[in-house]
């Protein structure tokens, strides 16, 4: 059975820093992209940054694009979103997301497996 599980979010004052972990496990395939997602109140979820297993590929949204950072630990089969310079308009719930195959998307739609997310607060 696939499982994604987020880890790291937390309060945070504005301009620091976070970084959030999403380990996957039960699944075998070598092909899948990885992406983040937000959803603050009231608003529609928002992909952040995505990447490929197979390439590397990496797309950020334009709106963390030079913030965040996404790497992945294929020993541990975990990603991680380094997230820096942290604005309190950054305050959702982030969860990741696992696409089957290589084409990298921003479409919650495309993806086959959730995680439940992890709540980031950035306030002082």
């Amino acid at each position: 059975q696939v499982h994604l599980e987020e880890s790291g979010g937390g309060l945070v004052q504005p301009g620091g820093s976070l970084r959030l972990s999403c380990a996957v496990s039960g699944f075998t395939l070598p092909m899948y992209v990885i992406g983040w997602f937000r959803q603050a109140p009231g608003k529609e979820r928002e992909g952040v940054s995505c990447i490929s297993t197979s390439d590397g590929s990496i797309q950020y949204s334009d709106s963390v694009k030079d913030r965040f950072t996404i790497s992945r630990d294929n020993a541990r089969n975990t990603v991680y979103l380094q997230m820096d310079s942290l604005k309190p308009e950054d305050t959702a719930v982030y969860s990741c997301a696992l696409l089957i195959g290589g084409v990298i998307s921003f479409y919650p739609s495309m993806y086959d497996y959730w995680g439940q997310g992890t709540q980031v607060t950035v306030s002082s």
